[in-house]
């Protein structure tokens, strides 16, 4: 495409051809554009791949998320809104000096988000998606934070067991029959690993609820990002570990968290 030089016309340009491509908030995205282009070409560029379908966050390289720009990555799992919830439940929960660990960590926007508000804590995060791992080592190094390549708790080291004071999870949890049912921006452009939980969608909610209680200390908190529908079946993941359980919701955002207390 070749794009106009005068600036009167390109941002009505842009939002025409974004409109075309399906975009609700053409007008908002062409200006969005506008500002992360830093020549024509790359503009260009941008603006073709997300007529195409890429998400908006991965085409100009960051997500706003919790008030921080959060860079991203191709590929990588791009935050939600809803997430937002989950880190205001653990904000309560949390203080200075807390223990903080990010499970399924994508980007790193949670823990981040965390890190800003919280002050001085020990922030570590872990994802099995090295793409993944990458945008958190960038996002998380202004707060010290430690981002581990690895399966859940696995690549975790050793002298974190039974010091975690928040152990925060948006672990995926659509079910693999459903992923097919998810907008094209997500289930062509971000990493299954990221969205499918299983059969039941809780394999991966499963695996964390069973992993928690040797990790977080005592009178710790595990808040794990699920549906309203699946909201029962994890806390039951949780109560089976143990964990005294709670299930919060924001309406707004069409978001649950599902909290479990560590006994002590």
């Amino acid at each position: 495409m070749s794009l106009p030089h005068s600036p009167a016309h390109l941002a009505d340009q842009l939002t025409e051809r974004l409109r075309a491509a399906g975009c609700v908030f053409a007008e908002d995205e062409a200006r969005l554009l506008l500002s992360a282009a830093d020549r024509p070409d790359r503009l260009a560029e941008m603006l073709e791949l997300r007529c195409a379908g890429h998400p908006l966050e991965q085409v100009v390289g960051f997500a706003e998320f919790a008030g921080l720009r959060i860079a991203l990555a191709p590929g990588v799992f791009v935050p939600r809104r809803r997430s937002e919830f989950l880190v205001e439940r653990a904000l309560a929960l949390g203080a200075p000096g807390t223990v903080v660990l990010d499970l399924c960590c994508g980007s790193g926007a949670i823990g981040a988000a965390l890190a800003d508000r919280l002050g001085a804590i020990e922030l570590h995060a872990a994802d099995v998606d090295p793409a993944a791992v990458a945008c958190a080592r960038h996002n998380l190094a202004p707060y010290g934070g430690a981002v581990h390549l690895g399966d859940l708790d696995a690549p975790l080291p050793a002298d974190l067991r039974g010091r975690v004071g928040l152990l925060v999870a948006n672990a995926p949890y659509v079910p693999t029959d459903e992923i097919p049912l998810l907008p094209p921006e997500a289930r062509d452009h971000e990493p299954p690993v990221a969205l499918d939980g299983g059969a039941d969608g809780l394999a991966v909610q499963r695996r964390v609820a069973a992993a928690a209680p040797h990790w977080l200390a005592p009178g710790g908190h595990l808040l794990i990002e699920t549906s309203e529908r699946q909201a029962p079946a994890t806390a039951t993941l949780m109560t089976h570990q143990g964990l005294a359980v709670r299930i919060e919701q924001d309406e707004e955002r069409d978001a649950t968290v599902v909290i479990g207390r560590h006994p002590g």
